[in-house]
This record gives structure tokens, sequence and C-alpha cells, in this order.
């Protein structure tokens, strides 16, 4: 029975699922939806992944069965928390094994084909991760709520706060800061009835022990922050003040990540993420030589780490 390595890259946005044979010859690679760890206890993951598994051997003409001499490995947005990419790695899965990863680890794997060096994701979400003679520093990748600092979903955030202000007089309005209210309904109050979401999904257990279920107010996921990034960009490249402003604060996000990695010995640093990606001619006038474009995408280093881990199985 021939044996077979599929890679997730589950980011914050999309979930890509690549399967390739034992020599790593990509078969087929799909896109599937969004699979942050932290999002409902990983169940949009779950799906994302369950489902990107059948169609990927379906785009492959394998039967589903070969799942089980199948090697997987998933590198996941939302995985900094070892107890989360553990609880992940032990759900059903139908493959003769499975490693969960951070997200930043299949980044390191890729960009760097095994090389010394650090990678930052910028995209959705954010980290850093760093191998000197191996060492391994990580930094970042908390999430949304408390630390994601150089992604695309706080610039996203700190934008909408921004044009909040703006369109209530506090502070200097600019063709960007009207855009986005414009985007998100027109005025303050769209735009904060636009910030919650409601589930009608979730089941609510009494006191008495009695079921039933209510409407829950949550916020908007970090991916819907992220898609203001493309309007932002395009405000910034037309001088929009604003923009500017907002591109300094993403600027000194990332010196504080090139000053630590340098701390460490760090002598190049690729960037990974498609926020990144659109911010690379700024990064390289800023840092150099010593920033680069990753060598392989995220979802070859989950390939390349699947097979490193059960070549030998």
């Amino acid at each position: 029975m021939p044996t077979y390595y599929l890679g997730v890259d589950g980011g914050g946005t999309n979930c890509r699922v690549r399967l390739a044979d034992e020599n790593l010859v990509t078969l087929a690679e799909v896109k599937n939806g969004r699979s942050n760890l932290q999002i409902d206890d990983g169940e949009p993951a779950w799906k994302a992944i369950s489902d990107g598994t059948r169609d990927v051997f379906a785009a492959a003409g394998i039967d589903y069965g070969q799942t089980a001499s199948t090697y997987a490995c998933f590198g996941m947005a939302g995985g900094r928390m070892h107890t989360a990419r553990e609880a992940f790695a032990n759900r059903p899965w139908p493959f003769a094994g499975v490693k969960v990863f951070d997200d930043i680890d299949i980044a390191h794997a890729g960009a760097l084909g095994g090389e010394d060096g650090g990678v930052i994701i910028v995209g959705t979400g954010s980290a850093a991760l760093a191998m000197v003679k191996g060492e391994r520093y990580q930094a970042g990748g908390w999430g949304f709520q408390i630390g994601d600092q150089m992604s695309g979903a706080i610039l996203g955030r700190e934008l909408l706060r921004y044009s909040v202000e703006a369109e209530d007089g506090l502070v200097e309005a600019s063709p960007l800061t009207k855009a986005v209210v414009a985007a998100l309904g027109g005025d303050n109050q769209a735009v904060m009835s636009w910030s919650f979401a409601t589930d009608k999904n979730v089941r609510i257990v009494g006191d008495d022990g009695s079921e039933g279920h209510e409407d829950l107010l949550v916020g908007r996921a970090p991916a819907e922050f992220g898609k203001l990034a493309p309007l932002f960009i395009d405000h910034y490249e037309k001088g929009d003040p604003v923009a500017r402003r907002m591109m300094d604060l993403q600027m000194s996000y990332v010196d504080t990540y090139v000053s630590w990695f340098r701390a460490r010995g760090v002598d190049k640093m690729a960037v990974v993420g498609g926020f990144g990606q659109r911010l690379m001619p700024l990064l390289k006038e800023r840092y150099g030589e010593f920033v680069r474009l990753p060598l392989y995408e995220p979802l070859h280093g989950a390939v390349l780490l699947a097979r490193h881990y059960f070549a030998k199985t």
C-alpha cells in the first residue's frame, strides 16, 4: 500500500490541504473554510480539514480509504497553546498518524528550508519563530484578544476604531476613514451593529438543569477585521495621511520583532502571510538584506514536517 503525506495550512481566513506522495510530489490541493483552533473549540477547523481531506482525495482520484496509509501534519492558526494542539490531534482522524503544530512551525519549515533564521507570520494573525544553533525561540502568536500585533486583523481593528473616532469628530478624518465607515454601513450606528454578531446555535443550560437557546452577542472574528487590509493598502499607496500614520504603527510592531531576533543572533528573517507579502517593498527598504521572501510556502512546510516525523514509522 503506497504511503501519502497530507499537509494543512490552517489559517484564520482559509484552510489549505495538500496531498503528496512519498517523494513529496503534489497530487492535489484544495482550499476550505477558516481553521483557527481558538474559534468555537476548533469545530470550524475540524470541519474544514475533514471536508478538505475528502475533497483532496477526490481531486487526486484516490480512494478515501487510503487515508489509513496517510500521515498528516497540521499547522494551525490559534495553535500557540499546547493543550489546544493536543486536543485537536486526539480527535478521531482517519490518518495513520497526525502531528499538530502552531502555524509558525510550518511557516519556518517552508520559508527557510531547514536552515537557521527567523520567520514572522504577518497575515490575519501574527507570530515569530527563530532557530539558532539548535535553539528554538518563539514569540507572539497569542491571539487577537491579547497579541497578534503585526497582523492584518489588529491593523483592521485599530483602523476601525480610529475611523469611528473620526466620524465623531474627535480626530482627523481622511478618505480612508470615510471609506471604512462607508464599507460597513455608512455611519457609526451601522458600524457598531456590524461589530457584533448573534449566535442562535448555542445550547444554554440553566441552574435548574433546563435547556434552551438564546441569542448571544459575540464579537466579530479576527478575519472580518483583516478584510479591511486591502482598503488600507489602497489608500496608503494614494498617500492618505491616516493610512501613513497607521503604517508607522504597523512598522513599529515589526521593529520590535526584528530587534528581538537580532538579540538572539538571527541573521535573516523571512516574511510569511498575505499581509506581509503586501508590505515587502517597505520591509526591504527598512531592513535591507536582513528580510527576505520565503523559499517555500507554509503548506509545503507542513508536508515536509509530515515526512520528517513519519518517514521512519
